[in-house]
């Protein structure tokens, strides 16, 4: 979708910046700015905003071949964000009716037969109507059947939907799931009851078939858990300039290690440090590293790089 950026309150008036966002292209940049071969598959309209949304993927290097424009005069989805206080930020969406609403899984499921290791999902997408969800679960089920790796970011948005639909449209997924990664707050979301504990709801996401379960804790890091156990990785320590985009950025990190082969401390450890860049910088996906750029953290304060 496309990203109207306030640079105040929006009942002030001022000037708006024009960008994409959507967790998934976030995603989709962070992972072609590492490296890897993408593919985009998704619905946007036959309008200026779509065409934006494509030009932007396309100049990231993401293949949007299978990428659908909607010809029926639905609009593309649109996003209003507005710096409240600090780095507080409040989001309006306008997604109801949309292309991307009415993606359908003949517009997702072509680009799985073209071949891919990972296939990346949220739990944004099904909250956008019936159509959304019913491609979700095609594209989820026809994945872990062709024996691709299926992510599952749970992403909650309280704007698109309720707990209790959230949980309905979740659950069917992790019979198809084998990473699932969700924040503290979000783990109940994908289980029948509300745990008693966080260790309870992981010990029974992997007993349900996922092989490993990703945590996120914000600035104190995360926590990859598989069946061997449990590894922890602390934030790195950036001075935070903006927060939106830093969870797809971290799923755009630890996928990349995914696909690099490497193990589960590494992985965590690109995920904090592609995290980093995003809250270290202002948009959605506008500061994400390339893999040359990934050691910039580590250099000293001041450096200039000549």
């Amino acid at each position: 979708m496309a990203a109207l950026r306030a640079q105040g309150a929006l009942r002030l008036g001022g000037s708006l910046g024009l960008s994409v966002a959507g967790a998934e292209s976030n995603v989709a940049i962070g992972l072609a700015r590492l490296g890897h071969r993408v593919r985009w598959a998704g619905r946007v309209g036959a309008d200026e905003l779509g065409a934006l949304v494509l030009r932007t993927l396309r100049a990231e290097g993401i293949d949007t071949g299978h990428a659908s424009v909607d010809d029926s005069g639905r609009p593309t989805g649109l996003l209003l964000t507005e710096p409240r206080l600090g780095t507080l930020t409040r989001v309006s969406y306008y997604r109801a009716g949309s292309a991307g609403s009415a993606v359908s899984p003949a517009d997702v499921l072509p680009a799985l037969a073209a071949g891919s290791r990972v296939l990346h999902l949220t739990g944004i997408t099904p909250a956008l109507g019936p159509s959304a969800a019913e491609a979700v679960q095609a594209a989820a089920a026809a994945a872990r059947d062709a024996g691709i790796t299926v992510c599952l970011d749970v992403n909650y948005r309280s704007r698109l939907w309720s707990h209790d639909r959230a949980r309905a449209a979740l659950r069917p997924l992790l019979a198809h799931t084998d990473l699932l990664i969700a924040s503290e707050d979000e783990l109940p979301l994908v289980l029948e009851r509300p745990p008693a504990a966080e260790s309870e709801a992981v010990r029974g996401l992997l007993s349900a078939g996922v092989g490993e379960v990703v945590v996120k804790r914000g600035a104190r890091g995360a926590t990859g858990f598989t069946a061997e156990g449990a590894t922890d990785r602390a934030a790195r320590r950036v001075d935070a300039v903006d927060l939106v985009g830093a969870g797809d950025a971290f799923v755009a990190g630890y996928l990349s290690g995914l696909l690099d082969g490497a193990d589960l401390p590494a992985r965590l450890h690109r995920a904090v440090t592609t995290a980093a860049f995003a809250v270290a910088t202002r948009g959605d996906w506008e500061g994400l590293p390339t893999q040359d750029e990934l050691g910039l953290l580590d250099r000293p304060d001041g450096t200039t790089i000549r």
